[in-house]
């Protein structure tokens, strides 16, 4: 076929999305840094905040994804609290997070499930956007820190498809002003 055994062994591999991430302006990460001291206590506390819009089973192509989401424009959204899942879908709990509230948000997701399909317990109806801070620990800890916060507001410009394998965006995709 033309390849070596060893071009084989070393090709790099194919780039892959995972899910369709919303940029989590500084204004938020300062807000998740600034509560660090406070989610000590749990046993994992989340380095680089991130906010799913869209998590993919099977991958699509850039070009079914850029089709998805033509003439989706910039929306708002918002962080307004700190809230937990007690039991989270999979892995520790309990999960604590920033809420999101943002309506433009949920258009763009439920559009994306009715055209790549939902994973369940996670999207569709059960879908809930929220930036993740800590998990594992208490409950008891996880409800000390719930309640609303002063909103941080922002508009959604651009968004990431994210190759998890790699923990990096595979590429930025703008959205319309």
């Amino acid at each position: 076929t033309g390849c070596s055994r060893h071009a084989l062994l070393y090709a790099p591999p194919r780039p892959t999305v995972d899910s369709l991430n919303v940029p989590v302006p500084g204004r938020v990460r300062r807000l998740a840094a600034d509560r660090r001291p406070e989610l000590a206590v749990f046993d994992s506390v989340r380095e680089d905040p991130s906010l799913v819009c869209k998590r993919f089973e099977r991958p699509p192509g850039k070009r079914a994804l850029a089709d998805a989401l033509a003439g989706t424009p910039a929306f708002e959204a918002a962080v307004t609290g700190v809230d937990f899942f007690a039991e989270p879908t999979s892995g520790t709990s309990p999960v604590v997070y920033l809420t999101v509230e943002s309506p433009g948000l949920y258009r763009l997701h439920n559009g994306l499930v009715e055209r790549f399909g939902a994973i369940p317990e996670l999207e569709g109806d059960e879908y809930d956007p929220h930036v993740t801070l800590a998990r594992g620990g208490t409950v008891a800890d996880a409800e000390r820190l719930a309640g609303p916060i002063t909103p941080v507001t922002w508009t959604v410009s651009r968004l990431l498809a994210w190759n998890a394998t790699y923990r990096v965006p595979e590429r930025e995709i703008p959205l319309p002003s």
